[in-house]
Order: structure tokens, then C-alpha cells, then sequence
């Protein structure tokens, strides 16, 4: 009954948040802009506070936007079939085979031999493994590769917790490092070109970036091994060399991963094979249940975790309800009203307003809508449009509070042993720590070498 009681409070608190949300922009904003920015509150509410399920709370602008004139349910379903979706439906795929196998355990194993076996030292060879690789992979695949490790590695639920969060926030922090790390970095580089600005080549944009996201990786792994035991890891016994079915799934990660980095262009060096991402990620799913690998039945996909994907539609669903609205258009109307704003505040409102709206929306999405905003603020007010649009690009990828706001943060909500309030906790934190750096960085770095 208490818990009964407990879930009833907590739903009215959300309800009523929402509700003030509403009447109180009807002032300034069109009854139907209020009504969605109501509603993301509520829905906000509740992932955090984990009233109800995830996957519950992610399903309910199928519902809840026709029947507040948001928008209509043919419009908001598609949304949770993205072809992003099939990414993850793949990457789950190899992640439970890796999981079956024990392969993770092979691989924790390894890691303990070459990286410090402390906690302190596996989060930071967590960290910047994710890191590295999400520069030149997809973050998202890199997470899901190497989110089994963060709960093998250890039993003690802390130290699964902080390493989960290791993975996610070094796969954010390192997708920056190079233009194809990240989407935001992409379409930062499409509007570059439609803009005719100079681009910024491959390597000056790793030498501009490289030593903020050092220092990210720094002040991260710092943070999260506050308050863990300094004793080591012990490593769980396994037999002697790999079984045959780990030889099999071992073989197809690496020919996975060798087909994606081949797949990466480095422009204008090199273009890519030009296949498609997210149909690799699934292909090699679906072999884990063909002959000769016969690792996975269809009894085992049931254990991929499906909210994360309705989590993602949602997201979406919240994006382009952000345009179909006009909210996105009147945003940059107030934007492009503080344009007298002195160099040095606009950056930071910019940072800041990007980084709290990546974290109820999609990154690539936001940023898609965001940059022409900010090419137009900064040349209008005879400002330096590249290095503005470097912040707001790098900011949506450093948004680190909420399961919606990046592939990685989800991706460690799926793992099961991190909480919305726990992600929330750190990733405040973590927010307010990137967009200091990224402003200081951008003022006195990125503008004298740009």
C-alpha cells in the first residue's frame, strides 16, 4: 500500500510541475508550445524520480501529444522506428552474444593485466578506451560493445555503477576528438560548407579539440572514483584460452570493427566504403544466429532491452515536435535577441542553453535546428561563426544527466545498475564542468588557431 501511496504522490508532483509549466508560459509562447513544454517537464519528472518504468514513461507522446493538440499520433509513431533503432537492435544483438559466450570475462580479464587492477585505474582504462574508440567509431556502437565489461568486472554494485558511467561518459567525451566521432561533428561540417566558411582539416580539429577532451577524461574518472575502495580487482577465473564459440564471436567483432573503420571517411583523404552503419550493426546481429556461429535463439533476443529504444523514440518524437510547433523557430528568435550581449556571455548562454536542451531531446536532432541559429546570431553581430558553432556542436555531445540525452547514456541506463537519480547526479555536475571548459578552451585556445 505504501508503495501505492508513494507512486500516486509522486505522479501528482509531476502533474502539478507540469501543469504550472503550462500556464505559466501561455503567457509568452501559443497554448501549444506550452502544452508540450508541460508535458516534456512531466515526462522529465518521472524518469527521474522513477515513478513508473522508463519504457512506460518513453511510450507516452504517442498518447499524450495528440490528445493535447501537440501533434497527431500518425506523426509521433514513426518516430519510434528511426533506422537508428536497428542499430541498437544489433548492437544488443552482439552485446548478448559477447554476454553468452563469456567473452566480456575474457576480455575484463585482459584488461586487468594491462591497466592498474585498482578501481581508480579501470575507470580511467574504461574511460579512455571508450573514449579512443568513439572517435573513430560510432559512441554508440562503442558502448555497446563495451558495456558488458562494466558489470563483469566487479561485484560490488558501486563499482558497476561508476564503471557503467565510465564507458558512457568516456564514449561522449572522446567522440569529439575527430569530425566523424559524432553526427553534431558531421552536420557542423555540412554547415560549414553551406555557409562557405573554411573547414577545419582533419587534423588542425584534433589538435583543437584533443587537449579539452584530456582534460574531460581527467576531471570524469576523478570524479567518479570518489569514494570507491582502493583495493584491486580480482580477476574471475576462467578456463585457459578461448572456447569455440568465443573464437567465433571474437572473429565477428573484429571483422565488424575493421568494416566500420574502413567504413569511416576522412575527408577529404579518404570517402568511405559508403555502406550504412546502422545496417552493419544489425547484419552482424542477426549472423550471431545463423550457421556457423549459432550463438543466439530468438529466446535470447528477448533480453534486449527494448525501453531503451521506445526511450530514443521518444526523444525523437520530442525533436520534431520542437519544430512541427514553431517552439524551435520562436528559441531562436529570443536567441537572436541577445546578440548585444558582450563576446564572452553569449558563449556561455549558448553552451548552456544547448547542453540543457540536448538532455530532453536528441543531440543530432537539437544541433540540426540549433547551428543556423547560431551562424546567424554570431555573423549578425560580427562575431567568429566557426568557433561559436564549435561550442554548440561539442556542448550537444557533452550532456551527461539524462538516459535521453545521448546513445551512451542509455545505453548505460540498459545495463541495469544505473538509476536516472544517480546519472542525474554526477551528470549535473559533469554539465556544468564541460561547459566551463569548452568556453574557456574556445576563448583562450580555439581563437588564436582557428
Amino acid at each position: 500500500m505504501s508503495d501505492t501511496k508513494q507512486t500516486t504522490k509522486e505522479l501528482l508532483i509531476a502533474l502539478l510541475v507540469g501543469a504550472i509549466i503550462f500556464s505559466s508560459l501561455t503567457l509568452i509562447i501559443t497554448v501549444q508550445q506550452a502544452a508540450l513544454l508541460g508535458l516534456v517537464i512531466f515526462m522529465v519528472i518521472l524518469w527521474s524520480n522513477e515513478t513508473l518504468p522508463l519504457g512506460w514513461v518513453a511510450l507516452l507522446p504517442i498518447v499524450l501529444f495528440p490528445m493535447f493538440g501537440v501533434a497527431d499520433t500518425n506523426s509521433v509513431a514513426p518516430n519510434y522506428a528511426k533506422s537508428i533503432i536497428f542499430l541498437f537492435l544489433g548492437g544488443f544483438m552482439l552485446a548478448i552474444a559477447v554476454e553468452k559466450t563469456h567473452l566480456h570475462q575474457v576480455i575484463s580479464n585482459k584488461m586487468l593485466t594491462i591497466f592498474p587492477s585498482t578501481p581508480r585505474g579501470m575507470i580511467y582504462a574504461l574511460a579512455i578506451t571508450s573514449g579512443t574508440l568513439s572517435a573513430f567509431l560510432s559512441n554508440t556502437t562503442t558502448t555497446l560493445l563495451l558495456i558488458p565489461l562494466a558489470i563483469f568486472l566487479s561485484d560490488n554494485l558501486q563499482l558497476k555503477i561508476r564503471f557503467a558511467l565510465a564507458i558512457a561518459y568516456g564514449a561522449s567525451i572522446g567522440g569529439i576528438i575527430t569530425p566523424i566521432g559524432t553526427p553534431p561533428n558531421l552536420i557542423l561540417f555540412g554547415l560549414f560548407e553551406e555557409h562557405q566558411l573554411p573547414a577545419i582539416p582533419f587534423v588542425q580539429w584534433i589538435g583543437l579539440v584533443l587537449p579539452l577532451a584530456i582534460m574531460m577524461f581527467v576531471v570524469v574518472g576523478w570524479v567518479l572514483s570518489l569514494g570507491v575502495d582502493k583495493g584491486e580487482i580480482e580477476s574471475k577465473q576462467h578456463p585457459p584460452g578461448l572456447s569455440p564459440s568465443q573464437k567465433k564471436v571474437t572473429l565477428a567483432l573484429l571483422s565488424m570493427v575493421t568494416l566500420l573503420l574502413l567504413n569511416s571517411p576522412i575527408q577529404p583523404y579518404y570517402s568511405g566504403l559508403g555502406l550504412n552503419e546502422k545496417g552493419i550493426l544489425l547484419g552482424f546481429g542477426l549472423l550471431m544466429f545463423l550457421p556457423p556461429f549459432n550463438i543466439l535463439t530468438w529466446e535470447d533476443a528477448r533480453k534486449i532491452p527494448y525501453e531503451i529504444i521506445f526511450l530514443f523514440g521518444a526523444g525523437f518524437a520530442i525533436a520534431n515536435a520542437f519544430t512541427d510547433t514553431g517552439l524551435a523557430t520562436q528559441l531562436a528568435e529570443w536567441l537572436q535577441a541577445i546578440t548585444h550581449l558582450p563576446p564572452l556571455l553569449l558563449m556561455i548562454l549558448i553552451a548552456s542553453m544547448v547542453t540543457f536542451s540536448t538532455e530532453i531531446t536528441s543531440n543530432t536532432a537539437l544541433i540540426s535546428m540549433v547551428l543556423p541559429v547560431v551562424y546567424a546570431v554570431t555573423e549578425q553581430s560580427g562575431l567568429d561563426s566557426r568557433i561559436f558553432m564549435m561550442v554548440a556542436t561539442i556542448c550537444a555531445s557533452y550532456a551527461f544527466m539524462l538516459p535521453i540525452a545521448t546513445p551512451p547514456n542509455a545505453i548505460a541506463m540498459s545495463s541495469g545498475v544505473v538509476t536516472v537519480k544517480l546519472m542525474a547526479r554526477y551528470g549535473i555536475v559533469f554539465n556544468f564542468l564541460g561547459i566551463a571548459l569548452i568556453t574557456l578552451f574556445a576563448t583562450l585556445y580555439w581563437q588564436y588557431f582557428l
